[in-house]
């Protein structure tokens, strides 16, 4: 990863303006903001800057109007969400360039925060249009990104800013870059990824790129039963994409041509049914499931090893559970092999980073979510990072 600027570099910013993306695309019901995590992220970044004097001006998108200017998704919504986060008063702006923004700065103090309107209400936003970045640019000193979870995109706001000004990393981004790139950009071997989840298709690329980086690859949920099926074993109605097989056994090929280990389960939990605890529920090795059956879990036996796997590791990556972990009891290796990284984490042995929806759920589920060194709440662009792939908004912070 190459370097970028982050808040330290800047210099005397007294009374100048910063532009600074961050995410709040947050989730709403009856008007009301339900989870302010993304604000609290941002928190770090706005707080150093009005600290250091600057005027800031905060960028965001919320939902997707598609270039128009929906009432229902003006981030005018938020501003008491994050006025009650920050502690501060904070002015809102509905407009993103032009004279009505220059006319806020003039108002505006030296620390004083301001949220511009939903960037997404312009046509320009996503098309990154350069006339339009012009336009936002014009107004201010310097740019700053803290939306890693916008990163993947090539946009006004994420990535044409970014050229447009001198560009630093906000406080959440920093964090989440140098958390990265301890994962896969430089990491202590051995490195240990779980990737689970329902289906194959939606993460080849990520299990392309990562057995050519890992040494250990342990793959879980019902892609896991794909790589079963791969093996010649009969997974009975299980979750399983036959017509990946053949894609599944040249991971595998690639794999074994990298050095590094795939692990699969070899006992699971099944069942007749998916319910909470039925009544057919059993746990047997991989050969002994039944053409009735469901693989819904990884067994006791397989989580122990895997847990010994990790025992081995310096670092490890999580993308995924290992079963349909929302149900009671196919949560259980899940939650077990999570405790075991957390402790491992505790102990100062291993550097476990985590990201994704629904991996962020499993580890607050399993009560370990604290423990890990770093998880991120990045979706589209964690995977794509996760992919190998170059993401716009970081790339343009380190030209």
């Amino acid at each position: 990863m190459s370097a970028f600027k982050t808040i330290d570099d800047l210099g005397d910013v007294t009374g100048k303006v910063a532009l600074v993306r961050v995410d709040l695309n947050l989730p709403m019901q009856d008007g009301a903001v339900t989870d302010d995590t993304r604000i609290r992220a941002a928190e770090p970044t706005i707080k150093d800057l009005c600290d250091k004097g600057a005027k800031v001006l905060l960028l965001a998108h919320f939902g997707r109007p598609k270039g128009e200017r929906v009432s229902t998704m003006s981030l005018s919504m938020v501003v008491g969400a994050v006025e009650k986060t920050i502690g501060k008063e904070v002015m809102f702006v509905p407009e993103i360039a032009g004279p009505v923004v220059e006319q806020a700065i003039g108002i505006l103090r030296p620390g004083d925060v301001a949220i511009l309107e939903n960037t997404r209400f312009w046509k320009g936003e996503e098309k990154n249009d350069p006339e339009l970045v012009k336009a936002i640019a014009a107004n201010a000193d310097f740019y700053v990104n803290d939306a890693f979870s916008a990163a993947h995109r090539a946009h006004a706001t994420t990535e044409g800013l970014a050229k447009a000004l001198p560009a630093y990393a906000g406080r959440s981004m920093q964090a989440e870059l140098e958390a990265l790139d301890k994962a896969l950009g430089t990491p202590v071997k051995p490195v240990a990824a779980v990737v689970g989840g329902a289906k194959v298709s939606s993460k080849l690329d990520v299990l392309k790129h990562l057995v050519t980086q890992v040494d250990h690859l342990i793959i879980g949920g019902g892609m896991a039963n794909t790589f079963l099926a791969a093996k010649g074993v009969d997974v009975g109605k299980s979750l399983c994409e036959h017509d990946l097989t053949g894609t599944a056994n040249e991971i595998l090929e690639v794999a074994d041509g990298a050095g590094c280990t795939v692990h699969l389960p070899y006992d699971v939990v099944v069942s007749k049914e998916f319910a909470a605890n039925p009544p057919s529920l059993r746990t047997c090795n991989v050969h002994e499931v039944a053409a009735d059956e469901m693989i819904l879990d990884a067994g006791p036996l397989a989580v122990e090893a895997l847990g010994d796997v990790l025992k081995t590791c310096r670092t490890l990556v999580w993308n995924g559970p290992l079963g349909a972990f929302e149900m009671a009891p196919f949560d259980a290796a899940t939650v077990a092999l999570a405790r075991t990284a957390a402790a491992l984490t505790l102990e100062g042995t291993l550097t476990s980073v985590a990201g994704g929806g629904d991996t962020v759920a499993a580890l607050n589920h399993a009560g370990v979510a604290q423990d890990f060194t770093y998880i991120s709440t990045a979706g589209g662009a964690f995977l794509e990072w996760m992919e190998g792939k170059e993401l716009p908004g970081v790339a343009a912070l380190s030209a």
